[in-house]
């Protein structure tokens, strides 16, 4: 084992960005925060936050802002439909549902009081994250591969340290549009 080995903590806390206001998506996001859209069958925040877990997330850091509290409500008991399904005896689907509710401590959710960017998103979970390595998730961003995004940038951290940032081709004509890297 290298010393840098000895002194490298896990990823283990992940920051995902919810408070913009979802302008590419509108009408919809009017009255539906983007990162509950659906994607198939559930919201996309389900697929992001069921891969942090497979990827050793134990803890996700929600920056929201003004109107999200519905991402709030979609992480809590809705009692009176839990008892509703459970006097109709749907128990798979109350199993279904009561599997997206969080551990205790898994997640915290912190305000961007004002939309200040991606970066000032991130600097206001600094409290909750402290000195420990994090992942940033961007819960309105669908990425397909074999491997996991997050679980292959888990790994490259686990294997040369430093900061690790994940990418992908901007579309044509869309690259005003998104944040440009060289390579």
């Amino acid at each position: 084992m290298t010393a840098h080995e000895a002194f490298m903590k896990p990823v283990r806390k992940a920051v995902l960005p919810v408070a913009g206001f979802g302008t590419r998506v509108l009408p919809c996001t009017k009255t539906t925060p983007k990162e509950l859209l659906n994607v198939v069958d559930r919201p996309i925040l389900s697929y992001v936050v069921e891969e942090g877990r497979k990827a050793g997330i134990e803890h996700f850091v929600f920056v929201t802002g003004r109107n999200k509290g519905a991402i709030e409500d979609y992480f809590d008991h809705q009692v009176e439909l839990e008892a509703a399904l459970a006097a109709k005896g749907k128990t798979a689907l109350l199993e279904e549902l009561l599997g997206e509710l969080p551990r205790p401590g898994e997640m915290s959710f912190v305000r961007q009081m004002a939309p200040l960017g991606l970066g000032h998103a991130v600097w206001c979970a600094r409290d909750v994250i402290g000195d420990e390595p994090f992942a940033v998730m961007l819960p309105d961003m669908v990425m397909s591969a074999g491997v996991p995004a997050l679980a292959q940038a888990i790994e490259a951290y686990d294997q040369k340290g430093g900061n690790i940032v994940v990418v992908e081709p901007a579309p044509e004509g869309m690259a005003h549009q998104y944040g440009i890297v060289a390579l």
